[in-house]
């Protein structure tokens, strides 16, 4: 009945003629989809882009927020690459280097999953991770660098945040080693280690400001008709504010369901990370926040506490030296932001701070942290100069590996 009801329909429209509406085909840009950490996001060459889109501006942010799927009304980004979570709705896209002793230039750019816009205020910890996998496959490293056998280190210039990252990629018979038996709280399969050094993470901010914004390791936050807290803003991966899981009625082991499924916890920390942004510095006005979705991030400590993670793995109270829950885009992370981690072991080597106390004080230069699917080591040293506490570098181990590689494809009206 169905193919008679199809071929009247067919007889009937040639009767009458069919009206073609002409629309361009599909452009297409070669890409590779990769993890790094616990992220995973959309990687492009700066040179296989759009002669439009290798410049910043409208014409880029337009082609990755299609790439990506977004804005969605729907939050599920389902006609992109996205994912629907601050973890996967994410770009890179990297160059040759334009500095001296540096291999490659990295940019990101993390994609509002239901707005219009493409946040460039910061880095992706997790994502860097998979960049020198990128560009030492992609011809972005010299040959002449490039072990066939053991470790390729590739210098890294983060231009979000203007800092040095050193990338330690394993290699084997001259091609990256993608596959082997470290394992990463928040990553479902192991694979090769991937060692990252953020040198001199402190962000200098956009007016040479510290490591501490304030000044201050703590700092008094007041938030109306929310309450007054105490807190640690600190510049080091990437602005984040630290809170005591405690004061703000949680106990540091939450997992995500019990903050992501209450829309008044949410709004209530999107209210205490604006308040903080202004007084970080990063900010005028408390609705500029809403256009900065990236950064600052905000995140609460408590000491170390036995837990289930996500995964259904039993973490012991001495396992960790605390407890850290941090949110991205609005939402708990299901394991950590590298950048955050970057954060924490800086915060933690620092004395008097939320993190350093938390984890019990005094000086350290490694601290392992419990997060909801796990935990994770970062180390960092830090040493006072002239008042200021400046940390050299911060150090921990990802992983990362090729998902899939080829073109993505956007409407043509997306470069218009």
């Amino acid at each position: 009945m169905m193919q008679k009801v199809f071929f009247i329909w067919l007889k009937q429209s040639e009767n009458k003629g069919i009206k073609f509406m002409r629309f361009a085909p599909q452009v297409k840009i070669p890409a590779t989809y990769m993890r790094g950490g616990t992220s995973k996001g959309v990687f492009f060459k700066l040179d296989d882009l759009p002669e439009a889109a290798q410049q910043p501006g409208k014409i880029r942010d337009q082609i990755l927020l299609r790439v990506i799927g977004s804005p969605d009304p729907y939050a599920k980004q389902i006609d992109g690459m996205g994912g629907a979570s601050s973890s996967t709705s994410k770009t890179v896209i990297l160059g040759k280097s334009t500095q001296p002793d540096h291999d490659v230039d990295y940019l990101f750019g993390q994609v509002s999953i239901d707005q219009p816009f493409v946040d460039w205020s910061g880095n992706c910890g997790n994502l860097t991770a998979a960049v020198g996998a990128f560009a030492i496959s992609n011809s972005l490293v010299d040959a002449s660098k490039i072990p066939e056998n053991g470790i390729c280190t590739v210098r890294i210039w983060q231009k979000n945040i203007e800092k040095t990252i050193i990338a330690h990629v394993p290699m084997m018979n001259g091609q990256v080693q993608e596959t082997g038996d470290f394992e990463l709280d928040g990553v479902t399969f192991p694979a090769a280690e991937v060692q990252i050094e953020f040198l001199d993470p402190a962000d200098d901010g956009e007016e040479g400001g510290a490591m501490f914004p304030t000044g201050n390791v703590v700092d008094t936050l007041r938030v109306p008709d929310i309450g007054t807290f105490q807190a640690t803003f600190i510049n080091a991966g990437i602005p984040t504010i630290f809170l005591n899981a405690e004061e703000i009625g949680y106990t540091g082991t939450e997992l995500q369901d019990a903050i992501n499924g209450d829309a008044q916890a949410l709004a209530r920390f999107e209210t205490i990370r604006a308040y903080g942004a202004k007084q970080m510095g990063l900010i005028q006005e408390i609705a500029e926040a809403e256009k900065r979705q990236h950064t600052p991030k905000i995140a609460f400590v408590s000491a170390p506490k036995s837990y289930v993670s996500s995964s259904g793995k039993q973490i012991q109270a001495e396992d960790t030296d605390l407890l850290v829950r941090a949110l991205s885009m609005g939402k708990l992370h299901h394991a950590m932001m590298g950048t955050a981690a970057v954060a924490i072991g800086t915060a933690a080597a620092i004395p008097g701070t939320l993190v350093n106390l938390a984890a019990g004080g005094g000086e350290r230069e490694a601290v392992r942290f419990g997060h909801p699917s796990g935990t994770l080591c970062v180390g960092a040293q830090a040493v006072q100069e002239n008042g200021q506490w400046q940390v050299k570098k911060a150090v921990m181990s990802r992983s990362a590996r090729v998902l899939m590689e080829g073109w993505v494809r956007v409407p043509a009206e997306t470069l218009e």
